[in-house]
């Protein structure tokens, strides 16, 4: 039987905490204990979890279309709140991955589906910010590989009016399974 993935996606500083560069604000930070149990779950039942995080240099490209954020070693960069305690408290366990990435979609030139294909990954679950850029385009990207889709609405947020949308759009083009 495949193994499944949770895939934590721009759950930093810059993306959640109130003073974020790019913030999400209050909805990203409402989903964080959410994620955090989730990903305790996963952990207690033999499957991966994958903290897929933006890491851009100070002079990316990317910040002519967003203001800087998730720069590399900045404090920005860092998983927001008890998230990061929940992280250190686990690092060294053999099923909880770091991915940094330098594109929206966590599969995108990081070897990440090599690296859970060749765990026996099956199925990826998708929790964090933001649904509609970041989540949306990471299911894509998993769908691409070969990876059925889970997304968890419980543990996702953005900062528009097009969550839902695009909740649907992964429905419908990519077969993405709706965990309420």
């Amino acid at each position: 039987m495949p193994k499944e993935a949770l895939l934590i996606v721009d759950m930093s500083n810059d993306f959640v905490a109130d003073n974020g560069t790019l913030t999400v604000g209050r909805p990203a930070q409402e989903i964080s204990p959410y994620i955090q149990e989730l990903a305790t779950e996963f952990l207690a039942g033999g499957h991966t979890v994958v903290v897929a995080m933006d890491a851009h240099q100070p002079d990316d490209p990317h910040f002519e279309l967003w203001p800087p954020h998730n720069v590399v070693g900045t404090n920005g960069q860092l998983l927001y709140g008890e998230l990061n305690d929940w992280f250190q408290k686990h690092q060294g366990h053999e099923n909880l991955l770091y991915q940094p990435k330098t594109n929206y979609n966590a599969f995108f030139k990081t070897g990440l589906a090599d690296t859970l294909r060749t765990s026996g990954v099956g199925k990826i679950h998708v929790v964090g910010v933001t649904t509609d850029i970041c989540d949306f385009l990471t299911v894509a990207g998993a769908d691409a590989e070969g990876f059925k889709t889970a997304l968890h609405r419980r543990g996702v947020a953005t900062f528009t009016d097009l969550g839902e949308t695009m909740i649907e759009h992964m429905v419908r083009c990519f077969h993405t399974e709706v965990i309420n």
